[in-house]
């Protein structure tokens, strides 16, 4: 069976909002990374990273948010993106960041995977739902 056939088109939608949800905040701090934003180097540098990193640190970004958006490389860019949040999860914990800073990572990580769980029957046989 194809697997568009199966899934609504409401639920298609809503992972591509999802989705959209994620590449958007993903962009905005691909922008400022790769600009080099006063906002991007001093949030570096008031997180230990050295200085410089910014637009390495964008490119990294860039190419997850790239795999993540493509449907054959998505689950690639997915891991990426939620190896890149982990670190933030990291960085907020070892900072003693106030917990809805901690949070935030791990919350926009579960959105980056219901996006593709919501579309795709591969994760959904990882991850099922009993009905």
């Amino acid at each position: 069976m194809n697997e568009k056939q199966s899934i609504s088109k409401g639920r298609l939608w809503t992972s591509y909002g999802l989705q959209g949800l994620v590449s958007g905040m993903f962009l905005m701090g691909i922008v400022n990374n790769l600009m080099q934003t006063e906002m991007a180097v001093k949030g570096s540098l008031d997180m230990g990273y050295p200085e410089g990193i910014a637009p390495i640190l964008g490119a990294v970004q860039l190419i997850a948010l790239a795999l993540y958006v493509f449907p054959k490389t998505s689950i690639l860019g997915a891991a990426l993106i939620t190896a890149w949040l982990g670190g933030a999860v990291a960085t907020h914990v070892i900072h003693r960041d106030p917990m809805s800073l901690t949070l935030f990572p791990v919350i926009f990580g579960v959105i980056v995977w219901v996006a593709i769980w919501l579309r795709d029957q591969q994760i959904q046989a990882v991850f099922p739902f009993k009905k």
